[in-house]
């Protein structure tokens, strides 16, 4: 059963990492996609870390757990780890050389860290004895449309920005406001998953935020390479 989990939590990461690419006009190299999405896998791990240590700080100074201050705190978290993976494979590689490549690697980076989550989900959910397969994929599609989706679609708009910045020689300027931007939407997110029993709401919600990346996408595909 656990082989089982390895093998559909790293399902919904593959084929939005297919998706994605087809949105690369220049592909680039498989070994770098491939370290991309293994140091965010990596991130991942440290990441775990660094919010079990806000969470007991937090809680020291009375936040309530889940509360928005809390759920803005961790998405901030998570939205700077997804940046430090992607800017630590590639801000110096000389294959990152179009605007489009920044947000390319980011969703790249972000995908590796959803699958560590979506491996994490669905092997605690195969070690219990009343897991079905049935129940393990269904878990697997729900994360594909939502946790999945949200990693790559924020981590996106983070890379917009990161393009924007180094497009200006201003990243400093343009990479906050991203960072902010993706920890509203992720936090929303995460609030509504929470707040409301129907996963519809929050999946309309991504939808609409996939409209607006993939326009990202577009113009960032129309602008000319950086070498």
């Amino acid at each position: 059963m656990v082989i089982v989990a390895l093998v559909v939590g790293l399902l919904p990461g593959f084929a939005w990492l297919i998706f994605y690419l087809g949105e690369d006009p220049h592909p680039e190299p498989k070994r770098l996609i491939a370290l991309t999405f293994i140091v965010g896998i990596s991130f991942g791990f440290f990441t775990i870390g660094v919010e079990e240590v806000f969470n007991g700080f937090a809680a020291g100074i009375g936040v309530q757990e889940l509360s928005i201050l809390s759920l803005l705190a961790l998405s901030f978290i998570e939205e700077l780890m997804k940046f430090a993976a992607a800017h630590f494979v590639v801000a110096k590689n000389p294959e990152f050389d179009e605007p489009v490549d920044a947000m390319i690697y980011m969703v790249v980076a972000a995908l590796g860290f959803a699958t560590l989550e979506n491996i994490g989900a669905i092997a605690n959910l195969a070690g219990t004895q009343t897991a079905l397969i049935a129940t393990i994929f269904q878990t697997a599609s729900l994360r594909f449309v939502g946790a999945t989706l949200l990693h790559s679609l924020t981590s996106a708009i983070v890379g917009y920005y990161w393009a924007l910045g180094i497009a200006r020689r201003q990243v400093k300027r343009f990479l906050v406001p991203g960072l902010i931007a993706a920890t509203v939407l992720h936090a929303a997110f995460n609030y509504l998953v929470l707040n409301y029993g129907d996963v519809a709401y929050a999946v309309v919600f991504l939808v609409v935020i996939g409209f607006f990346v993939l326009h990202d996408f577009e113009k960032l595909k129309a602008q000319p390479s950086t070498a």
